[in-house]
């Protein structure tokens, strides 16, 4: 049974979130400020997906998922926010976050982004074969589930995970957008179909010496992207 954590201090909604996460299979745990959520996150370690809401006592949604990356790339994190701006939808993802909710929200839209976010955590927990990516400088291993450069490990999300493992298996073949969106976050995604964007920034942060000026995760401009092996 899939854990789920939510940080969520109105108790109103917090409560219609459980009663729908429970009747879908979900065993749940429930925060009401983000000292209470780390807490949770600490003693039960094996916690799949985290709902935050940003808006909370104590330390803010934002802050929770910050810490929560510093040591924990695997577990899936979806904000649920009632702002609309659209740096907010952006900077939640830019510290971590692999997905966001806008309040107010159906059930079945929940589940539906939960479900498409577990999968991608259950990929990149699991593998039956013993499948190793190489490309220039980069070594993906689908059964330690470690990304390196040379020697150095570069730690990834859930959904960082599942987008370079499908670059690498398309190397140097343009992939657009909405191949992007169907294979990481599955056909029935109803978000912003700019989560792709944001989430190819953050790789850049990661493993380009210039981020501005990549080398490896390149803009086809007007269609996409695509992953150059070699760089001369």
């Amino acid at each position: 049974m899939s854990k789920v954590l939510i940080l969520e201090d109105e108790e109103s909604i917090r409560s219609f979130i459980v009663i729908n996460l429970k009747r879908n299979g979900f065993e749940v745990l429930e925060a009401g400020d983000g000292h209470e959520a780390l807490a949770k996150l600490q003693s039960v370690p094996d916690i799949d997906i985290a709902l935050l809401d940003v808006m909370v006592p104590g330390i803010d949604g934002f802050e929770v998922c910050r810490r929560i990356r510093e040591t924990n790339e695997r577990i899936g994190i979806i904000f649920l926010t009632a702002k609309v701006q659209e740096q907010d939808k952006v900077y939640a993802l830019s510290v971590g976050a692999d997905d966001h909710v806008s309040k107010p929200f159906s059930p079945t839209e929940l589940i539906a982004r939960i479900h498409s976010l577990l999968r991608r955590v259950n990929v990149y927990r699991e593998s039956s074969t013993k499948v190793t990516f190489t490309s220039g400088p980069f070594t993906l291993d689908l059964i330690s589930k470690q990304f390196k450069r040379g020697s150095q490990l570069i730690e990834l999300t859930p959904t960082e995970f599942s987008l370079v493992q499908y670059f690498l298996e398309n190397e140097n073949s343009p992939l657009s957008r909405d191949q992007l969106l169907d294979h990481v976050w599955g056909k029935e995604y109803m978000g912003d179909p700019k989560i792709v964007d944001v989430n190819i920034r953050r790789l850049r942060q990661k493993i380009e010496n210039n981020p501005s000026e990549p080398m490896f995760l390149q803009t086809v401009w007007g269609f996409g992207y695509k992953w150059k092996g070699e760089v001369q």
